[in-house]
C-alpha cells in the first residue's frame, strides 16, 4: 500500500516537472474534471482522503484568482492523491484477511 502511494506521489511530482508553463483556464478545467472524477470514485469506495479534498479546494481557489499554473498543479496533485486512495482501497479489499488473526 505504501509503495503504491509513494509511486503515485513520485509520478505526480514528475508530471509537474514536465508541465508546460503558463497553464490556461482550459488546462485547469480538464485537470480539475479528472481530479474531481477520481475523488468521487474514491469517495464512493469510502476511501477518500482529506488531503485530496484540500488540494481540490486549493486548485479552485488558485483558479478563481487567475493563477492557473498553481491551479493546475493542485488539480494534478488531487488526482494523484485520489488515485492513490483508490489503489489503497483495492489493496485493502484484497488483502484484509491477512491482517485477521486466525
Amino acid at each position: 500500500t505504501r509503495l503504491l502511494i509513494q509511486l503515485a506521489v513520485i509520478l505526480s511530482v514528475g508530471g509537474f516537472a514536465t508541465a508546460t508553463l503558463a497553464a490556461s483556464a482550459d488546462d485547469f478545467k480538464a485537470a480539475y474534471a479528472k481530479a474531481e472524477a477520481a475523488s468521487k470514485q474514491a469517495l464512493a469506495m469510502k476511501s477518500g482522503w482529506l488531503t485530496t479534498t484540500n488540494e481540490l479546494k486549493a486548485a479552485k481557489k488558485a483558479a478563481d484568482a487567475g493563477k492557473f499554473d498553481d491551479a493546475l498543479k493542485h488539480a494534478k496533485e488531487a488526482e494523484a492523491l485520489a488515485k492513490a486512495s483508490i489503489a489503497q482501497a483495492k489493496d485493502e479489499e484484497k488483502n484484509w484477511t491477512k491482517a485477521v488473526i486466525h
